[in-house]
């Protein structure tokens, strides 16, 4: 058993995409693939910010006497 996705299993798959919706409809379905991405790795960049801001020890400030 080779590699999960060689070239020709590529082919294949972009071959059954176009037929299933049309050369029309594929732009639009590739940009809102790539919008969803983008918005899910903003997601989970602020999701990290937010870790590594709770993980940081900030020092309380010095009263005054």
């Amino acid at each position: 058993m080779g590699e999960l996705f060689t070239p020709t299993h590529l082919i294949v798959i972009a071959v059954v995409a176009l037929v299933l919706f049309g050369g029309k409809k594929l732009p639009e379905l590739g940009k809102g693939l790539g919008e969803g991405l983008r918005g899910f790795k903003d997601g989970m960049k602020g999701v990290t910010e937010d870790t590594k801001d709770s993980h940081t020890v900030t020092p309380k400030p010095e009263e005054t006497k």
